[in-house]
């Protein structure tokens, strides 16, 4: 599944070996600079542009053009190179990346599978972006979605990574593709109709028509775009409508025949190796078949209205059909034309929201047990698995549309974030409808809940749970991992318990870096454990000081790496004296929250989806015969 990024978020890459695809719809200049550890390229030598598109391992197009493939062998680059920076430019002089389509940048392996994908968002005036950065940390490459755009053009982009005189650097790059004058021929005296229709200027064809009827006529030029404004991937905001259907998953016919009939759905019908990768992979084709469909549902909507202000305002401004009656017949005519435009949207949201409601229908109960609710029969069945699944489920995503068509939401493994339980009121209804206590109690069974599932999902031996409960008011929801026996050791309390698990799990990540770092993993010392580790930390930051903090914002930034993941059960209020010190921690961890909430947005279309979270069936035991399973396991008793 691809990794759809935002700014600023990393994703490891599995091969040296890549393709690097834009799609701009408009044409920019793509390009690379090679930069050391610091970003700084050293000189002209180390930018790959269109005058001079080959360097080691990078390969830029020639041209100009509105989509681009970039060829790129970090293998290949000198040793002296940590970041490659993928650079786009519009080569006009008063454009502007607000006033065109948001830049879509894929990255691809060697096979041609997509590996992460990013629409470059929230431009305006600026005319020359650094799109995406591969860089190396720790002997391996990763990519960050950038989007680091620059006023100043391409200059204060070249200036920025060091360069000298980057005002007639980036002139002369932008020379080699600014357009050359075509010598002009007389026409022919007596040239045939056909002929003369050729040499006339040529029109582009309009987009096809997008599969959904609704979607409004393309609007005139653009103004600039305001961070956050809806564009998904597939789509395109210069010549035509949007189309916002899975690109996997629409129908082969033309828009502009009859739409078949959609055949039953089927669990497993999307690509993969495996049963459970083609599951996974359905579950986010429907993610972003829900994301979409609304998104056109609310254009429509948003549409309609816009236009009936429009008309109502000049029936207003028109004094001469006031006498006669005109305005109002007018007035009625716009509002019946709001009104079917309306109905439209709803009639296919109508139709695509229950295509997608018996698609999971049929989904739901094929999942495995990773993917599945706690009250799915699969859990009845479950064993302790012999390798470690693609994702686990952590709760539930929905949209106001239909509130009861719930998506799960699939992390994948292993975390590259830790999680965060928010025992805060915040802003949800549900929250405020729970006293203090309530709130905590219920947010720390979410924690266990998701432990306990992680725990399930890995092979025996192969997760590691250290729980810390400084004031032990937690007694009680952690009772199922304390007493199944499936945790490391007894919840840490106190202090001086505190202390003691962060020495060790920090002393565990030093360790790891540093064999990674020298090459030397085979090295370890025998006695090390081999598992994955999570902290599940509650009540923070009772019971720890000021080192104590500090061990732990760094094993948020440094332990996903090397198998260590946290796990919190805080109210980000109760730690509000530490100022500013902690809002890196908060914001590098995954929020979740123990009643429902709409605080997660996607990075399509930036809908504000509700989180449900996965809570229990009251009464079931489901909980402790897993522990069960998973702590037999563990000590040998079950291979």
């Amino acid at each position: 599944m691809t990794a759809e990024l935002v700014r600023g978020q990393n994703h490891p890459l599995p091969d040296t070996r890549l393709e690097i695809r834009v799609s701009a719809g408009h044409p920019v200049l793509a390009g690379a600079t090679l930069g050391d550890e610091r970003g700084r390229v050293p000189g002209v030598e180390w930018i790959a542009h269109p005058g001079s598109p080959s360097l080691p391992g990078v390969d830029v197009p020639a041209q100009a053009a509105a989509d681009h493939r970039l060829a790129v062998d970090l293998a290949a680059v000198p040793e002296a190179v940590h970041r490659v920076s993928v650079l786009l430019a519009l080569p006009g002089g008063a454009a502007r990346f607000g006033a065109v389509a948001a830049p879509f940048v894929t990255v691809a392996g060697a096979d041609g599978a997509e590996i992460a994908s990013y629409t470059i968002t929230g431009l305006d005036s600026e005319s020359a972006v650094v799109a995406l950065e591969l860089y190396r940390r720790q002997g391996a490459w990763k990519v960050r979605a950038m989007g680091q755009g620059y006023e100043g053009g391409l200059a204060a982009l070249l200036g920025d990574q060091g360069l000298e005189r980057p005002a007639d650097l980036a002139a002369s790059i932008l020379e080699t593709v600014a357009p050359r004058p075509a010598p002009v021929a007389a026409p022919p005296q007596h040239a045939p109709e056909a002929e003369r229709v050729r040499h006339t200027a040529q029109v582009p064809a309009a987009d096809p028509a997008p599969t959904t009827p609704v979607t409004p006529p393309p609007p005139s030029p653009q103004p600039a775009t305001p961070p956050g404004t809806p564009t998904p991937p597939t789509g395109t905001r210069t010549g035509g409508p949007i189309d916002y259907a899975h690109p996997s998953r629409q129908s082969a016919a033309p828009a502009s025949e009859p739409r078949q009939a959609s055949p039953a759905p089927v669990a497993g019908d999307a690509s993969g190796w495996s049963m459970d990768e083609r599951l996974y992979n359905q579950v986010w084709g429907m993610f972003e078949d829900l994301a979409r469909t609304a998104a056109a549902y609310r254009s429509a909507c948003d549409f309609a209205e816009s236009r009936l202000d429009r008309e109502l305002d000049q029936t207003l401004s028109d004094y001469r059909a006031r006498a006669d009656g005109a305005n109002d017949a007018a007035r009625a005519a716009a509002r019946a034309r709001h009104d079917e435009l309306v109905e439209r949207a709803q009639v296919v949201l109508d139709r695509d929201l229950a295509q997608l409601a018996a698609e999971s229908e049929v989904v739901e109960p094929a999942l495995p047990a990773a993917f599945a609710r706690w009250d799915n029969p699969v859990w009845g069945a479950y064993r302790v698995p012999a390798e470690e699944p693609m994702a686990v489920r952590l709760g539930d995503l929905h949209l106001p549309e239909r509130s009861e068509l719930r998506i799960p939401m699939l992390v994948r493994l292993p975390l590259e974030r830790g999680l965060w339980v928010d025992s805060g009121r915040g802003r949800s209804e549900a929250a405020g409808l729970l006293d203090e206590t309530e709130l905590r109690r219920l947010a720390l069974d979410c924690a266990v809940a998701h432990a306990a599932r992680l725990l399930a999902a890995h092979p025996a031996g192969a997760f590691t749970v250290h729980v810390v409960d400084p004031a032990g008011a937690g007694a009680a929801p952690l009772a199922p991992l304390v007493e199944s026996g499936v945790l490391a050791a007894p919840p840490a309390r106190g202090a001086a318990g505190v202390s003691a698990v962060l020495e060790q799990l920090t002393e565990r990540v030093d360790l790891l870096q540093m064999a990674v770092r020298g090459g030397a993993a085979d090295a370890l010392p025998p006695g090390l454990d081999a598992a994955r580790q999570l902290l599940l930390v509650h009540d923070f930051p009772h019971g720890f000081d000021d080192r104590a903090v500090t061990r732990l914002r760094y094993l948020a930034d440094e332990g996903p790496s090397v198998g260590v993941h946290l796990l919190m059960v805080a109210d980000r209020e109760d730690a509000s004296a530490y100022g500013p010190l902690l809002d890196p921690l908060w914001r590098s961890l995954l929020r979740l929250t123990p009643v429902p909430d709409d605080h997660l947005a996607d990075p399509w279309v930036g809908h504000a989806w509700s989180y449900e979270p996965p809570l229990l069936p009251p009464g079931s035991g489901v909980l402790r015969q897993v522990l069960a399973q998973v702590a037999e396991a563990r000590h040998g008793k079950r291979p």
